[in-house]
């Protein structure tokens, strides 16, 4: 039975899971959350489980593997370029579909979600200083300080932490880069210990289907339809957008540089689909990573560094067409006529405020404030679309992750670290794929 479970394709498995767990949502409704919940929940904490570690290996092997500072620093800049350019073009993308659907007229009175609060958005200063662990083990550990409303200094989980965990791994990457031939055992162990945890993803990922069966079961039984219909038009306008972004734009982008889209779509799609149930691009990256590598063909020292920073500054979804799309929903519900000037205000805003809020939990939220601040908008934009948060942000996420996908593709095709024939075959699993594990070819791994 096994077999033939494996034998299916992993997006086929993941996509069964989803419908029958839109099923069981419909069946149970509000029990939904109380029964598959959980499954949902332990399969997110699964995946983030593995996401420090295997990035924190695969960083320090990349590293260590480079000749020189040059290299990666070479790809770093092209990288940084492409996030930008697919930035600028998603923010055009988000202003262009709130001027067709006009998703802010006509939609009467809203009231602010009940569990909404005011997102306080970081300085650039902190942001930046927040790079620099304090204590690399506690952010190895995924975890960081806050202060609670009397002052005291608790330990909380924090996705952003692994800004900090590249920080650290790339650092000592270079120290071994360095010491050169004194440090060729520890070399070899890092570079054994990421295989052991690109082996461990392999068993998390196969417990995908399941988790996104409990996903969608306790979203679409939580959810009732009449949350969602004064701000129908709102919800349509974001994900026609993002669907324009991912299927139009991407493409575009792919073909200019030689490359067949539907190869890159059926690689990537495992990573989209987990971003679209988790809403999480951190909890995706295991898989992005897995997808850019073993299905598409990027080089896995130059993924290693490039996915995982995606996933932490590359906001296509959350930081570009949510803020602008919104932006264009209060002018409109408001009835405020947006300048030249705030449009270029808001463009700008969205570019730099991806980067800008970087690990920040909440990122779309924080990143609506941002860009609704600079151009002069009322903020309560923001508690009226939170109570639709999470419908939103599948669709955010599964754009963002596409993009941290492609992003390391395109620049592998133009520095010559894209292997073609992996890409054109494009396999679609990320699992334990019929004979991966007696594959020898470590790029496959």
């Amino acid at each position: 039975m096994f077999d033939w479970w494996f034998r299916i394709k992993f997006w086929k498995r993941v996509l069964l899971g989803f419908v029958l767990g839109a099923l069981a949502g419909w069946a149970f409704g509000k029990d939904a959350e109380t029964w598959f919940g959980p499954v949902g929940d332990l399969y997110v904490t699964l995946i983030s489980m593995i996401a420090v570690p295997l990035v924190f290996f695969a960083v320090i092997n990349a590293v260590a593997s480079l000749s020189g500072k040059a290299s990666i620093a070479a790809l770093a800049g092209r990288t940084f370029l492409w996030f930008a350019i697919t930035a600028v073009l998603a923010v055009g993308v988000g202003l262009a579909f709130g001027w067709i659907i006009q998703p802010g007229t006509g939609v009467g009175t809203l009231k602010i979600a009940s569990d909404y609060s005011p997102k306080q958005v970081p300085g650039a200063l902190d942001m930046l200083l927040n790079l620099v662990p304090a204590n690399p083990f506690q952010a190895l550990g995924g975890a960081a300080t806050a202060k609670l409303a009397d002052g005291t200094k608790v330990l909380v989980p924090r996705s952003g932490t692994v800004l900090q965990v590249i920080f650290f791994a790339g650092l000592v990457g270079f120290a071994m880069v360095k010491l050169g031939e004194k440090v060729a055992g520890v070399r070899k162990l890092v570079g054994e210990a990421s295989e052991v945890m690109i082996q461990v993803t392999r068993y998390v990922l196969e417990f995908t289907p399941l988790g996104t069966f409990g996903l969608i079961a306790a979203l679409v039984g939580g959810y009732g339809f009449e949350q969602l219909r004064p701000l129908l038009n709102f919800v349509l306008a974001l994900y026609a957008a993002c669907a324009f972004h991912i299927v139009v734009v991407y493409s575009a982008l792919l073909l200019a540089h030689g490359l067949n889209p539907l190869r890159f779509f059926r690689g990537a799609a495992p990573a989209m689909e987990v971003g679209f149930v988790a809403s999480s691009s951190f909890a995706a990256l295991p898989v992005s990573l897995r997808s850019a590598t073993h299905n598409l063909g990027v080089d896995k020292d130059y993924a290693a560094f490039a996915v995982p920073l995606g996933a932490t500054i590359k906001m296509d979804g959350c930081g570009a067409i949510y803020p602008a799309l919104a932006a264009v929903f209060i002018s409109q519900y408001a009835g405020i006529e947006l300048s030249l000037t705030q449009y270029l205000i808001i463009a700008l805003a969205s570019v730099l405020g991806s980067f800008g809020t970087a690990g920040v939990p909440g990122t779309a939220v924080i990143m609506a404030t941002v860009v609704l601040s600079a151009a002069g908008l009322p903020l309560e934009v923001i508690g009226y679309l939170y109570a639709i948060d999470r419908v939103l942000d599948m669709m955010r996420t599964m754009t963002n992750v596409t993009g941290q996908v492609l992003v390391p593709v395109l620049v592998a095709k133009e520095t010559g670290r894209l292997d073609r024939a992996i890409y054109e075959a494009a396999p679609s699993n990320v699992g334990l794929a019929e004979g991966d594990q007696a594959e020898p070819d470590v790029r496959r791994g």
